[in-house]
């Protein structure tokens, strides 16, 4: 049987100031790595910032995103993985040598860069390019595969990436307290979060429903048990720009139960141990083994013309018209 000891993290980054979001990686991946984590994840865009993009020109995107891996923000995450002897997953804007923009994630353990990926469904910023492949790298023994955000929500890049392999799949995200057509959906109140010494019960309740984790929990068990992977979510808390975030970064199992999860009102880490019997005990095991894609295989590669919309983007610009 292998082990794994894995750690996710929820932190309230500053946009733009990586300086200052890179000082609090370093802090809790020392954390992490004193309780034992070999490994341990953060959110999506957690070196720059994320939400601030979307008013961005290619200009000022260009400015803040990075190469990959001879960029500063990568040294300095190898730099402190190789400090703390730890693993470390974060995302940062990229730019690659004819200036593309991708929204980008990276792995790097003490020996260097282990993986780079690129988000397949992009939308904070319209000067950002798709990326066009799935990921699957070795992690201590594990095959480990990285989706960013929305592309969770597509169920394809899922299976995909456990077909590929996967055991592990990191998940950064950005994401609840904000508005949608689904029911209960919206922004939380950033006084609650200025107020949360004094009133927590108010702004937990809120992170807590229908604008935040039971929106998390109709879906986010479903892709780790389906898939019969371990999932570990990764999400800001506290302000991104103007939203407020409500964290609850967790590492679920196979069986899409819970190992782990983030409960504070503040920056937190927590850690779980993956182990590898759980992957063919779970009955999504089981389902994978039962396909019978002669049924299906063609109907799902038809062609199809891609259409994202994001419901609070498209909110937030009527609202600025």
């Amino acid at each position: 049987m292998r082990t794994l000891v894995m750690a996710t993290a929820q932190f309230e980054n500053k946009s733009g100031d990586k300086a200052y979001n890179l000082s609090i990686i370093d802090q809790l991946a020392g954390k992490a790595a004193q309780t034992g984590a070999q490994v341990i994840a953060f959110h999506e865009c957690s070196i720059t910032g994320y939400t601030f993009a979307r008013h961005l020109s290619r200009e000022e995107l260009l400015a803040i995103a990075e190469p990959i891996p001879s960029g500063p923000s990568t040294d300095e995450l190898i730099r402190l993985a190789r400090k703390h002897r730890i693993a470390i997953a974060a995302g940062l804007f990229e730019k690659d040598e004819q200036d593309r923009l991708y929204k980008a994630y990276v792995c790097v353990d003490q020996s260097g860069l282990l993986a780079k990926y690129r988000k397949l469904h992009p939308f904070i910023n319209p000067h950002l390019t798709p990326g066009d492949a799935y990921c699957v790298f070795d992690l201590y023994g594990w095959k480990c595969g990285i989706l960013i955000c929305y592309d969770n929500n597509i169920i394809e890049n899922v299976r995909a990436t456990k077909l590929l392999g996967a055991e592990i799949i990191l998940m950064p995200h950005v994401t609840m307290c904000t508005p949608s057509t689904r029911p209960g959906a919206g922004f939380v109140d950033p006084k609650l979060w200025e107020n949360r010494k004094y009133d927590p019960t108010s702004l937990r309740a809120e992170f807590d429903g229908l604008k935040g984790r039971q929106w998390l929990m109709k879906w986010l068990p479903a892709r780790a048990y389906d898939n019969a992977v371990y999932a570990v979510f990764a999400n800001p808390i506290g302000m991104d720009d103007d939203q407020l975030k409500n964290g609850c970064s967790m590492i679920l199992d196979p069986f899409g139960d819970i190992l782990a999860e983030c409960r504070s009102l503040d920056n937190e880490v927590v850690t779980a141990i993956l182990t590898s019997d759980n992957l063919t005990q779970a009955g999504g095991h089981r389902y994978l083994q039962a396909r019978r894609p002669e049924l299906y295989g063609e109907l799902i590669s038809q062609p199809h013309e891609s259409e994202q919309k994001v419901a609070w983007l498209q909110t937030n610009t009527n609202e600025a018209e």
